[in-house]
């Protein structure tokens, strides 16, 4: 029986890229930004206009394990939305909302007192004039499609620009966008340790 090599990639996805290996329509996708095996596969997309990080990875059982809902992974976005919410819509999503007729897993929350320190956006986002804008921090633990956006357009506050910054606890580092890198023995070890993996 053949042994599979396994591989565990992190890329920072930039804005306007496929979450993809290819385009009908020659969009940029992931295959612009390196020579990646062609067994490897995202664990969990973003769309093209969001940003930040994605898992890369042939291992079938992790991708499994980290995607489903019962194992509650955390995934950690930055979340610019427009006009500040209220306290009670922050607790609203908390407690979760009914999106697509499923309500969602509750969820961390946090209204941010000032804009976070992250580089420029490639394509500026489009503000309304005399609408102020607010950023947010949540954490999920279940990956459902555009799930960050619905649920911010469900109370009101649409989403501008969403950048995730954490799986699990594998962060950006030093990475910048469009840089990948490989996971080290040791946060392969954690993150199957976090999803009940041994």
């Amino acid at each position: 029986m053949t042994r599979i090599n396994f591989q565990y990639i992190l890329f920072n996805k930039p804005y306007g890229i496929l979450c993809q290996f290819s385009s009908t329509d020659k969009k940029k996708t992931l295959a612009d930004f390196g020579r990646f095996s062609k067994d490897v596969y995202p664990v969990g997309r973003l769309d093209a206009d969001s940003e930040g990080l994605v898992l890369l990875t042939n291992d079938g059982l992790l991708k499994h394990h980290l995607l489903e809902p019962r194992y509650c992974h955390p995934r950690t976005y930055l979340v610019q939305v427009e006009r500040v919410p209220t306290q009670e819509t922050l607790k609203q999503l908390e407690r979760g909302i009914f999106i697509g007729g499923k309500k969602t897993l509750p969820a961390d929350v946090k209204l941010l007192d000032r804009e976070p320190n992250i580089p420029s956006r490639s394509v500026p986002i489009r503000f309304r004039k005399n609408i102020p804008t607010a950023w947010l921090k949540v954490t999920l633990h279940e990956g459902r499609n555009r799930q960050v956006r619905r649920m911010t357009a469900a109370v009101g506050y649409p989403t501008l620009r969403l950048i995730r910054i954490a799986i699990g606890s594998l962060t950006f580092g030093e990475m910048k966008p469009g840089e990948s890198r490989e996971l080290s023995r040791k946060e392969v070890g954690q993150l199957k340790q976090s999803v009940r993996i041994r």
